[in-house]
This record gives structure tokens, C-alpha cells and sequence, in this order.
């Protein structure tokens, strides 16, 4: 498995726009030709919010921050295992 694998990628952002939907919240999943799955979030307000899967040492981290404010601080990022990742994300994002 490598730090983009596509179909890893693919697999989490499905699972995660799942947990979300059934917390009553509206997502896309855009899946390009040629770069990485993300999925979309639209809050309240029709502001988009992307989230992305990377893969890290420890494992796989769902991140909804651009790529050049990616910074390992709490509120930018969780373990795509996570069991209330979809609760996180919702509170970050849309709240």
C-alpha cells in the first residue's frame, strides 16, 4: 500500500461521507481522473468545506485544511479510524 493509494483514499472518504449523511449532512465525492479522491462538505451557509485522506506512519488522517496550512494541530485533522470522526468533523466545520 503507498501514501497515495487511490483506492484506500477512495474507501475512507466513502465510509466518512456515510457516518456524515447520517448525521443529516449533505456531501460530495469527487474522484478526478488524474489526482487524489475528496470529499465535500456543504454547511448551512452553501460553503464548501474539502476534505482529504493522507496516509501517515500511524495510519490514515481525514484533513479539512488546505494543503499549505496542513499543520498537525488539533481542529485540522483526525485519524480517519476514528469512531466519531464524522461528530469531529461536523463541530470543526459546520459549526
Amino acid at each position: 500500500m503507498s501514501a497515495h493509494d487511490p483506492r484506500e483514499q477512495f474507501i475512507h472518504l466513502v465510509r466518512l461521507g456515510l457516518d456524515l449523511r447520517g448525521l443529516g449532512v449533505r456531501t460530495s465525492l469527487a474522484v478526478p481522473a488524474g489526482g487524489r479522491p475528496v470529499l465535500e462538505i456543504m454547511s448551512a451557509g452553501e460553503t464548501r468545506t474539502r476534505i482529504t485522506v493522507i496516509r501517515r506512519a500511524c495510519g490514515w488522517a481525514f484533513t479539512w485544511r488546505p494543503w499549505w496550512a496542513r499543520l498537525w494541530r488539533p481542529g485540522q485533522w483526525i485519524w480517519a479510524e476514528a469512531d466519531n470522526a464524522a461528530d469531529v468533523i461536523v463541530s470543526a466545520v459546520i459549526a
